[in-house]
């Protein structure tokens, strides 16, 4: 594992920032100590001078052992390169003073939390402009112009071939077909807007001629939202609903979803009509080529958000980027709840432990960990017109961290023990008495 790790770019890049700061402590403490800046005046001119070496170091380190290869020419390196390079680490920490750790905090994160976060997010942003601004010479454009197969960052160093990580798995040659698509409802105090989007969504199946199933879970509402349901179950046997068995929470609601709905695949859609049934139609068929999971974007060409707050927004473009980094993905939605998965993918990411709405990040970085394929279709969401939202970013930010951090310690650590491995062998389904009612030749998930 350690091989690989040193294999991959963003760990040198991490290992690299960790030396140059290294170096800015010692170079403090020697000017200080032993070269007597011992005045305010020359204490903060030591702090300068430390931190204009320890940025030429790191300059150095990434051009040498990061990204090779390029340009090596006396003008190239000072007039372009390092100057870009010190607008770049300037952005980071400037980024990380004004923007993330006030953010944080009107999240209520924990100060050491919030530290640990804005370090990550700076090194990430400084990690993402250098790859974009500062190292790639005229010839490595070229070639990622001419080579399709090469994305950023990784086709951005071409002396050193890598491979992706986290490449995409291509959908298997062979694949059951989708014979029944599910849909799991959350519902937690939507009689406003429950009717409509249930109605909505099956007429937009029902012309495409899909064998559906809705499963709603009435999430402890206190409304009419039960009620309102009894009345839509009795006019359409497609549609059913049971009450949330778990505690009260989105998190919670949906496993109680994805323990008993009935077909071969199923998406999550929310009850506030936010999502478009078109897109439905696109998961479904994207399913039907063969791919275990689809993944909407809002942020792709093609995708569209309708009324989002500014404030969430924001939020979420900066967690989302966050996590792609980290993961190394090129999806950059993972935060949204809608998104579809076969079965077998939802017996092979569980159990999962997220209680709100960390769970829209749980499932599609478990599946992507553990090896499952997936596509990116883009999609259209936009704001509830009825009805109050029940996300509450001020008591999500450290669930949210906490559901990043465990996966990214399984994914490093666990030494792909969860992730799926090829197998002939059959998936039984039985019923409570024992007997086989489903039998299935696919790829099962070992846990």
């Amino acid at each position: 594992m350690l091989k690989q790790l040193f294999k991959q770019r963003v760990f040198k890049f991490l290992i690299g920032g960790g030396v140059a700061a290294g170096f800015n402590l010692l170079a403090i403490y020697i000017l200080i100590e032993k070269l007597g800046f011992d005045t305010p005046s020359l204490q903060n001119l030591a702090n300068v001078i430390a931190i204009e070496l320890s940025l030429i170091l790191s300059f150095f380190i990434y051009r040498v052992w990061v990204w090779t290869g390029g340009i090596w020419t006396i003008k190239e390196i000072l007039f372009k390169q390092l100057p870009v390079y010190h607008l770049a680490a300037g952005a980071a920490v400037l980024t990380r003073i004004f923007l993330i750790f006030p953010i944080l905090n009107w999240l209520g994160i924990n100060y050491s939390i919030n530290t640990l976060v804005g370090v990550l997010f700076s090194a990430t942003l400084n990690y993402i402009l250098s790859d974009r601004l500062v190292f790639p010479s005229a010839s490595q454009k070229q070639t990622i112009q001419s080579n399709a197969e090469l994305h950023h960052p990784e086709g951005l160093a071409p002396a050193l071939a890598l491979r992706s990580p986290n490449p995409q798995p291509k959908p298997p040659e062979s694949h059951q077909p989708i014979e029944l698509f599910s849909l799991v409802i959350p519902a937690h105090n939507e009689e406003e807007s429950i009717g409509n989007t249930l109605q909505y969504i099956s007429q937009v199946l029902s012309l495409e001629n899909i064998p559906y199933e809705i499963l709603v879970v009435n999430d402890r509402s206190r409304d009419r939202t039960e009620s309102i349901l009894q009345t839509i179950v009795a006019q359409n046997p497609q549609i059913r609903y049971l009450n949330n068995y778990y505690p009260n929470g989105f998190g919670f609601a949906v496993r109680c979803g994805l323990e008993n709905f009935r077909g071969d695949a199923v998406a999550i859609v929310m009850s506030d009509s936010s999502d478009s049934p078109e897109n439905i139609i696109d998961y479904y068929r994207k399913l039907q080529e063969g791919y275990e999971c689809v993944f909407g974007s809002r942020f792709i060409k093609g995708g569209k958000v309708i009324d989002y707050p500014i404030h969430k927004l924001w939020v979420n473009r900066l967690a989302n980027q966050f996590v792609s980094t980290l993961f190394n993905l090129k999806y950059n939605d993972t935060t949204n709840a809608f998104k579809a998965y076969r079965r077998e993918v939802i017996e092979g990411i569980f159990p999962l432990v997220s209680h709100h709405f960390n769970l829209t990040v749980e499932m599609p970085l478990k599946a992507i960990v553990r090896g499952y394929s997936h596509t990116i279709v883009p999609i259209t969401w936009q704001n509830r017109k009825t009805g109050v939202s029940k996300l509450k970013l001020q008591e999500m930010g450290s669930r949210y961290l906490f559901i990043v951090l465990y996966i990214l310690l399984e994914k490093l650590l666990s030494k792909g023990d969860y992730v799926r491995q090829n197998s002939d062998a059959r998936l039984l389904q039985l019923n409570k008495n024992g007997q086989v009612i489903r039998e299935n030749s696919a790829e099962i998930s070992q846990n």
